[in-house]
């Protein structure tokens, strides 16, 4: 018989056994069994593994079939471990439609088996301590900009590439406050920004490759605030804080200057805080929205210094309404790209008072009564016209009742009559006998 080879994994590196080769496990290290394809060859739906008798704690992942039972563990004295008959205290089990995850405290120690629809390339997986090394964030964030991390999961030190695995976990990423009063985020509630996804779709570059990529935008309250990210598992939450990071405000601001001559343009110009962004590097694409809800796109890609101007032709009077993405590069040169926030303006009829509506972190106090103003004589128009409407539908009503009651008269007029006829009709027949 050929002889069996030891290879020899500290723990830190964490375990895939993979079904058909025999496993043992101590609280230090980590055994294989070295498959000779002669003398170890075990049959795949055997399913054998072995647990040393120093291990405390277990934790395995079974892969299996979509919507097939749980699978069924045997322990080296031939007893069966069930989902359903699984003993509180020592084993806890999540069933899922994929997969089965158990954690076993102090195992008998043997070989054991595993019965059940286990996927053909599956692994038997010991999960130890799966954790998320996420890149850190950019020293310079902007609000309204977008961004993309990448992070891996390890199993311990060693690093989870099994895309079996993504159906298992979840990756998430929440913001909460840090309540320095110094910043505008003071007091705010934790914001929930997205989860990690390895699919290959947006940003992710290729499909269950092992790299899990998380895209976000800052849209909101600039300050001071400490990314948390999670691994989500069915029995655990695994838990990565990063240092704070500071969410600067839009560097990218809008003013208009309308005209109500048809034959003149509207003057957008949109202004550049140089504090943290290199303004010479930016350039813009837009859309307008004219009154009558069309819309035309433009683009601004050429300028330097901290304005650029871009000329708008009247239309008509009404509502416009501009929506800008911004594309540039920091002071360190991390390049970005930010949504800039809707601003609208309104250009009066009959030639009055042109009152810009601007976004709240840009607004004055008379512009914002202005903006106010607009918005309750609106209200107080689709509130006279819904009254219009409901009179209307009254008077309608009401007419219509009034048909129904006439008619209910004539009906209950020609009744009458008809009895008074017979009456008639019978007392001239009594009168003549």
């Amino acid at each position: 018989m050929a002889i069996m080879k030891w290879l020899t994994v500290l723990l830190t590196v964490g375990l895939y056994a993979i079904p058909g080769v025999a496993v043992q496990d101590t609280k230090t290290e980590i055994h294989y069994y070295e498959q000779d394809n002669v003398t170890n060859r075990v049959p795949y739906f055997d399913n054998r593994f072995h647990i040393d008798a120093q291990l405390e704690e277990i934790t395995l992942l079974f892969y299996r079939r979509s919507g097939t039972p749980p699978i069924i563990l045997v322990r080296p004295d031939g007893s069966k471990i069930k989902v359903t008959n699984a003993e509180k205290g020592k084993v806890e089990w999540y069933d899922d439609t994929t997969f089965d995850m158990i954690r076993i405290v102090r195992p008998m120690p043997g070989p054991w088996q595993a019965i059940g629809a286990i996927l053909p390339d599956s692994k038997i997986m010991i999960v130890s301590e799966v954790k998320l090394e996420v890149e850190p964030l950019a020293d310079i964030l902007l609000s309204g900009e977008t961004l993309k991390i990448t992070s891996k999961l390890y199993n311990q030190e060693k690093a989870i590439d099994d895309p079996l695995f993504n159906d298992v976990i979840k990756l998430t990423i929440d913001f909460y406050s840090t309540n320095n009063t110094g910043y505008d985020n003071f007091g705010a509630e934790p914001i929930e920004i997205g989860t990690f996804r390895d699919d290959g779709y947006e940003l992710d570059e290729y499909a269950r490759d092992g790299i899990f990529t998380g895209e976000f935008e800052l849209n909101f309250s600039p300050g001071e605030w400490t990314p948390i990210y999670r691994v989500i598992m069915p029995m655990a939450t695994r838990e990565l804080r990063q240092k704070l990071v500071i969410v600067r405000p839009n560097p990218i601001s809008i003013e208009v200057k309308p005209t109500t001559d048809p034959l003149a343009f509207h003057e957008v110009t949109i202004h550049i805080d140089d504090s943290y962004v290199d303004p010479d590097s930016l350039i813009f694409q837009g859309k307008i929205t004219y009154p009558d809800r069309q819309s035309e796109p433009f683009a601004i890609m050429e300028g330097n210094g901290t304005a650029r101007v871009k000329e708008i032709g009247y239309t008509e009077p009404g509502v416009h309404r501009i929506t800008l993405n911004a594309f540039g590069n920091t002071k360190n040169g991390r390049e970005f790209r930010l949504v800039v926030p809707d601003f609208t303006f309104n250009v009066e009829r009959e030639g009055g008072p042109l009152v810009p509506s601007l976004d709240e972190s840009s607004q004055s106090e008379a512009e914002k009564q202005a903006a106010a103003l607009i918005l309750k004589l609106e209200q107080e128009k689709e509130a006279r016209e819904l009254a219009l409407k409901q009179a209307k539908e009254q008077k309608a009503a009401e007419a219509e009742a009034q048909a129904q009651k006439n008619i209910i008269m004539v009906i209950v007029a020609n009744v009458i009559l008809l009895l008074l006829a017979g009456v008639a009709v019978f007392f001239m027949k009594r009168k003549k006998q």
